[in-house]
């Protein structure tokens, strides 16, 4: 199977630099499905060709249980497409082979890996389930030009008509990123036939490939149901994030880039309605940042990460040593299980495991074990909370549990005005209750101040608008003033 990516922007050749694989050499990666061949075709200034060539290894496949999936016991797993047609086992060589470039960074061009890219993708022999139309149905909505020329059953008999594959064409001004989570998404889900085991974990694989562009597809529930293997639990829960599930609105990261993307943000999550692009990962890593800043400033070593979703924040919690305890707090099970799994907790040293604990609890309910902390963190939580639960909110968060400090960031509606998409009046996502202005913010902050004997300061994240402020709003208070 042969995937192509071609890039013709100014000093097009720096795609290679995205990539991270050199243009002078021809490299091969052992993978889980075979060996993938990178090479380039072309690589100079004006256009610039990288080539990944997979060779499916079918005797390791049917030797391997992960990939025997439903027809271990017939023919079938012997006598199939699969070395042949791009399906899922080429979206698992991306997954692999490119990790970095899907992650969107870039140490050496970080401003080209944010930004988008005139880019060519071909990809032989699609196994397409529902045809060049369907192709269209997936790719187009996300900003693709599609091409997909169906394939002949047989050249020589032209009346026995088309194949189910296609050879796809995409072009496009796309951010490099971006097309290889289209990628590695959508040809499993064209080829409706996943060739390994469907586990939990690939709900969250499929969170962080789709952020950004799956909640607001029109083919949304398609892509969930084929991606998922049709398994009607999954798919459930897949869409109560993609729904906006309070608890799990930090499935954004990548796993191998959770460290440094890793910060709850906010998009529109009804296809139906809006799509609001404010996930970019420059602000998700600005808001995790700034809340770590100010978790410094006040000399933090015992910190609860009160709505903690699936682990985004706890990633960065746990890599920094001064905090000596730390705790994540949410509602949903599920949420926690996927936090362990990201902090790797199975694994890990006992020593680790002594600094970390994972609690089912929620932000309205008073929980004896967050009292007396260093610092209690509600990042992007309480806008999911009605306005008539904050007076629980409040009394258990400032009252009991009473930390030496609260850091609260939640989205600035000043600044929705700068969202070109966003109707007047709606928010971000479908399932904030509210938007506080920064006026409004600062009312409530002073309000809680007075009531609970706490002092505020108040913190921009993100670019600032003259007029309008900053994407994000951050209020640090400090118990009866401590500096």
């Amino acid at each position: 199977m042969l995937v192509t990516l071609t890039s013709t922007a100014p000093e097009a050749s720096n795609l290679s630099h995205l990539l991270r694989k050199h243009p002078g050499k021809a490299q091969v990666f052992d993978l889980s499905v075979g060996q993938a061949h990178v090479f380039y075709p072309e690589a100079n200034d004006e256009c610039c060709t990288a080539a990944m060539m997979l060779e499916v290894d079918p005797v390791g496949l049917v030797r391997d249980k992960r990939f025997r999936g439903g027809d271990a016991s017939t023919l079938a797993q012997y006598v199939n497409d699969r070395p042949y047609a791009a399906s899922s086992m080429v979206a698992v060589a991306i997954g692999q082979v490119f990790r970095t470039a899907m992650g969107g960074r870039s140490d050496a061009f970080p401003e080209l890996a944010a930004g988008t890219l005139p880019l060519t993708v071909t990809v032989a022999a699609v196994s397409a389930r529902g045809g060049a139309d369907l192709v269209r149905q997936l790719f187009e909505p996300i900003g693709w030009q599609v091409d997909a020329r169906p394939i002949a059953l047989d050249p020589e008999h032209p009346e026995w008509g088309d194949s189910r594959y296609v050879d796809l064409t995409l072009t496009g001004d796309i951010r490099l990123s971006d097309a290889l989570r289209h990628l590695y998404v959508l040809l499993p889900v064209l080829d409706d036939a996943k060739h390994y085991w469907v586990s939990d974990d690939e709900i969250g694989k499929l969170m962080r490939a789709g952020e950004g562009w799956l909640a607001e597809h029109p083919e949304r529930d398609l892509i969930t149901r084929r991606y998922l293997a049709h398994q009607r639990g999954m798919v459930g829960d897949a869409e109560a994030l993609l729904d906006g599930d309070a608890s799990a609105t930090d499935l954004s990261a990548s796993s191998d880039v959770a460290a440094a993307d890793a910060a709850a943000g906010d998009v529109a999550a009804d296809g139906r309605a809006r799509a609001v692009q404010e996930r970019s990962p420059s602000l998700a890593r600005l808001r995790a940042a700034a809340v770590l800043q100010a978790l410094s400033d006040v000399r933090a070593h015992s910190v609860a990460d009160v709505g903690c979703g699936p682990g985004a924040l706890l990633v960065h919690l746990m890599a920094e040593p001064a905090f000596s305890r730390v705790i994540g707090t949410d509602v949903s099970a599920r949420a926690l299980e996927e936090a362990a799994r990201r902090l790797n907790l199975r694994e890990a040293s006992d020593r680790v495991r002594d600094r970390i604990q994972l609690l089912q609890s929620s932000v309205t309910y008073q929980d004896s074990r967050l009292a007396g902390l260093d610092a209690i963190v509600l990042m992007e939580v309480i806008e999911h909370v009605d306005a008539a639960r904050h007076g629980a909110l409040e009394a258990s968060v400032f009252g009991a549990a009473a930390p030496a400090a609260v850091i609260v960031t939640t989205p600035n509606s000043d600044y929705n005005a700068l969202y070109p998409s966003l109707p007047a009046g709606e928010f971000r996502h479908t399932d904030h209750r509210f938007e506080w202005s920064r006026a409004e913010f600062e009312a409530w902050a002073a309000s809680v101040c007075e009531r609970f004997g706490y002092t505020v300061e108040y913190r921009t994240v993100g670019d600032v608008d003259a007029a309008l402020g900053s994407p994000t709003q951050l209020a640090l208070f400090r118990k009866g003033g401590q500096r």
